[in-house]
């Protein structure tokens, strides 16, 4: 079985063990069970990203568009996510019947995962990009740099020459998606309306999973779909890493707006509901398309047979991106925001 069906496999595995444990009673075993849950993240965060490695590997030997829709269908499923946080605050009346069927629904949709995945290669249409990959990557490099031309590949690809290509682009990725995790949920989720006080339904309890979660997912996915029929500026342009560094000021926009609490920053610069709206759309739109559009050229700008491991390595910058953007924001909120 390959890794990436394994590791589909071991986060059903996880989740299907916390959909059981649902409907248990841990209330006497409580240390245990924080262990237990802290655990199963890191275990479906590792498989998650050893998946996503191998996909995005996988992907580079397929037409463009076929990347593109690779990521469009990520942000889909924070879109989906995001929706279904704010019907069960309109619907749910019970919390754990609400988390037994978030779970029940990420079960079913990760079998249906395994099942298409398996099917992939059985598929005219990929066995036809497969194996032309296949038949135009005699041998990749031996170990001292030389294409050994006998039909096997070594297991570890020369990423010098992949990164002599891609290091503009994967500094990109690595950049769009540490701007964005650096404020998106940490900062974002925290920017109450100005209008709380008056006790509506809307400002209380819709606001933020509207402006903050729906609103950023939705301009997301319309980011990374706008890929699929422009993709300006091009691989080398000097512009798109201009671009991807502009996004920097997204950072303090959010942190001037209505964020709460506040003890060691008070001024809040933007204070009206529009604002936070307005930012998180062009938060969500930038990291969609500035996102994208290094990913799908990373595998695109190295010669084929490199296509694959190169899609690993735009991958890691990604991955990279999220876990520096993610320590970034703990000390965001750690020492600017957060009240003592």
């Amino acid at each position: 079985m390959c890794g990436s069906c394994q590791s589909l496999f071991i986060i059903l595995l996880v989740f299907v063990v916390t959909t059981v444990l649902v409907k248990v009673d841990v209330s006497d075993c409580r240390t245990e069970f924080f262990i237990g849950t802290l655990a199963s993240v890191a275990v479906v965060s590792g498989a998650s990203n050893l998946f996503s490695g191998s996909v995005f590997g996988t992907s580079g030997h397929f037409p463009m568009r076929i990347s593109q829709a690779l990521i469009s269908g990520q942000a889909m499923g924070g879109t989906l996510s995001a929706v279904a946080s704010i019907a069960d605050l309109a619907l749910a009346k019970d919390v754990t019947d609400s988390a037994l069927a978030y779970f029940l629904t990420a079960d079913f949709i990760i079998l249906l995962c395994i099942i298409s995945y398996l099917l992939l290669p059985k598929l005219a249409y990929s066995r036809h990009y497969m194996l032309a990959a296949t038949c135009t990557s005699p041998g990749l490099m031996s170990e001292g740099g030389a294409a050994t031309g006998t039909g096997s590949t070594v297991s570890v690809p020369p990423l010098q020459p992949i990164l002599r290509k891609t290091w503009v682009l994967g500094l990109s990725v690595f950049y769009v998606f540490c701007v964005s995790i650096m404020v998106f949920p940490a900062v974002s989720s925290g920017i109450q309306s100005v209008h709380k006080d008056s006790g509506s339904i809307w400002t209380n309890t819709y606001f933020v999973p509207l402006t903050s979660f729906l609103l950023y997912n939705v301009a997301d996915f319309c980011g990374r779909q706008a890929t699929a029929w422009l993709q300006i500026p091009g691989p080398t342009s000097r512009f798109l890493p201009v671009l991807v560094l502009c996004r920097s000021i997204m950072v303090p926009l959010l942190i001037f707006c209505n964020y709460q609490p506040r003890d060691h920053l008070h001024t809040v610069l933007f204070n009206h509901d529009l604002y936070p709206v307005v930012f998180n759309c062009l938060l969500g739109l930038s990291n969609g398309y500035l996102g994208t559009l290094p990913m799908i050229y990373g595998p695109k700008v190295v010669p084929r047979e490199l296509a694959e491991a190169t899609g690993v390595v735009m991958s890691f910058f990604l991955t990279l991106g999220l876990a520096v953007g993610s320590a970034f924001s703990v000390l965001l909120r750690a020492f600017h925001l957060n009240s003592s």
